[in-house]
């Protein structure tokens, strides 16, 4: 935060494997997968702490880091002469010859971050999630409330609480009575019987509480050291757990549309879908809001450019893109090619992929450096493609990087 206010450390959780989003995450870690053409997906969680002010954030990284080591390296340059930065701390085995445990014990053995800043509250926040969200707001109702730790959650059907941690509030709509880790059959709430609270795994901590819970936990033998998994339920026991609805939390510039919109992209349909909501009529999550922007690296890139012939609607075109084909409901990366002929519809293609004279791809995520030989279909024949590529429960069919295609 700025002189004056709070201080308070940013933590981001970044060594998330992503096995679900395989064949996208082959190559690199979760966090780091493109997003919306130009942003990789840490890009939303640092934009946020960085709009808030929190302007010293260390990113935890493990699992095939060096493509998020890089991105975060190249873009996120703070202010020096302030005392500013965004780091990525790769795991270090300061604790003895092992790798994390889990997301808890990432940060007991990344302890010295926390006794270096001196901070008085820790911001924890994943890495991996599409939203806009202002933490000053969540940090100021918890220091209102007393909490030890606040949990950020959303509202989301019952039906899907077995992909989540579970929020149980109390009576007074705001302590935590019960956290519950990925339950199959949770109480809905008292208001809305089909609804959950979803941890958003983000969390505000008061820094003695933090790393009280931390060393508690890696005491227990039972523990699986993840912070939803074990710091949570132990801090909601112990009284000191408090919820905060995100449903409250508001940004300057937003729209009543794209208000409280949140993802977890961890899967490709969930991927999927969610590059479709930034291209409807009326998106459902706002690109362009320059009130509280998303900041990445743009690279240096011509302008798209569109040759006779050439056609996009319904689409997001990033720059270098060279379009001589038609292309409809569909995010086109950086230096993406179609040539004359070629139909892309309903699709994600990621940086330099190239769609040969006459090929037609439907419905389907290309990363990097993917290459269609001409006259080449994608999303055409449903027998060929579960043959070929990885298909989705959805029907997304998904080719990783550079990937052969026949």
């Amino acid at each position: 935060m700025r002189r004056g206010g709070p201080s308070v450390l940013g933590i981001v959780l970044a060594g998330g494997e992503g096995k679900r989003l395989m064949p996208l995450t082959t190559d690199r870690a979760k966090p780091a997968v493109t997003f919306g053409g130009t942003y990789r997906l840490v890009d939303f969680v640092l934009s946020n702490l960085v709009n808030a002010d929190v302007l010293r954030i260390c990113v935890l990284t493990q699992y095939k880091s060096h493509s998020l080591d890089r991105h975060i390296t190249t873009t996120w340059r703070m202010s020096s002469l302030l005392g500013n930065y965004v780091t990525p701390v790769p795991a270090q085995q300061r604790l003895g010859p092992r790798w994390y445990l889990g997301s808890a014990d990432a940060i007991l053995q990344s302890l010295n971050l926390v006794h270096d800043e001196q901070p008085e509250y820790v911001a924890v926040f994943g890495a991996d999630h599409v939203y806009r969200m202002d933490p000053r707001q969540m940090l100021a109702q918890h220091i209102e409330g007393g909490a030890g730790v606040t949990v950020a959650g959303i509202r989301v059907p019952r039906a899907q609480s077995s992909a989540f941690g579970v929020i149980t509030p109390g009576s007074d709509g705001r302590t935590i009575r019960r956290f519950l880790e990925k339950p199959a059959d949770p109480p809905g709430l008292p208001d809305a019987p089909d609804t959950v609270f979803a941890s958003m795994g983000n969390y505000v901590f008061t820094t003695k509480v933090l790393v009280e819970a931390l060393h508690r936990d890696a005491e227990d033998g039972q523990s699986v050291h993840d912070m939803g998994g074990s710091i949570l339920p132990q801090l909601t026991t112990r009284g000191e757990a408090q919820l905060y609805d995100f449903d409250d939390n508001h940004v300057p510039g937003e729209t009543t549309r794209d208000q409280g919109y949140w993802r977890d992209v961890g899967t490709l349909d969930a991927y999927y879908e969610a590059h479709m909501d930034l291209i409807a009529e009326r998106p459902a999550f706002n690109l362009y809001n320059r009130q509280w922007p998303v900041y990445t690296h743009s690279g240096q890139l011509s302008p798209a450019r569109f040759s006779a012939g050439g056609i996009a609607s319904e689409s997001i075109i990033s720059a270098g893109c060279l379009i001589r084909g038609q292309v409809t409901r569909s995010v086109l990366s950086p230096g993406v090619r179609v040539d004359p002929g070629a139909v892309v519809q309903g699709s994600v293609l990621h940086d330099n992929v190239r769609i040969g004279r006459g090929a037609v791809v439907r419905g389907a995520v290309l990363d990097k450096n993917v290459e269609v030989p001409p006259g080449a279909t994608i999303g055409v024949s449903p027998d060929r493609d579960a043959e070929l590529y990885t298909v989705s429960t959805g029907g997304v069919i998904a080719l990783g990087k550079g990937q052969r295609v026949s």
